[in-house]
């Protein structure tokens, strides 16, 4: 379900460009701010459902032994898709040249990379803390509905 909620929020950037989503122009105009963020929600979604599909194939193959490192790696792994993406905006920039800016959705604001990488580290560590009780407990269905 939550890849699916990741494919919407990339349809609608898609679509609009992550710059000009008309819900978050509205956003932007109403409480003055000074750029349309639905890149933000995407990036936070850039965190948030990868560390959840990362935690399930670590947990189903038992690459990690406990749970002591278990969350510390997960971020580690969406900060990493996090950052590997920011550098294909950075490539894909400098080789489309004036097309770079529309693409990247920086609108002016310097910081837009590094915060980027924040918000998808946000949702990763968002997502184990909000749904790692309720993945732990379909995990432990999962097992006992092959065991009988």
């Amino acid at each position: 379900m939550i890849i699916f909620f990741h494919c919407v929020i990339l349809i609608i950037g898609g679509h609009y460009t992550y710059a000009e989503v008309p819900l978050f122009d509205w956003i932007q105009e109403t409480l003055n701010h000074s750029r349309n963020n639905y890149d933000k929600l995407g990036h936070f979604a850039q965190g948030f459902v990868p560390a959840m599909i990362v935690r399930e194939i670590l947990i189903r193959k038992a690459v990690v032994e406990g749970n002591k490192w278990l969350n510390f790696i997960i971020v580690c792994i969406a900060m990493a898709i996090s950052v590997t993406y920011e550098f294909i905006e950075w490539f894909v920039s400098l080789k489309t040249g004036e097309g770079g800016d529309s693409f990247l959705g920086t609108q002016g604001y310097i910081w837009d990379t590094q915060s980027d990488m924040l918000f998808a580290t946000i949702g990763a560590v968002c997502a184990l803390i909000l749904l790692s009780h309720i993945h732990n407990k379909q995990l432990k269905e999962l097992v006992s509905k092959t065991l009988t």
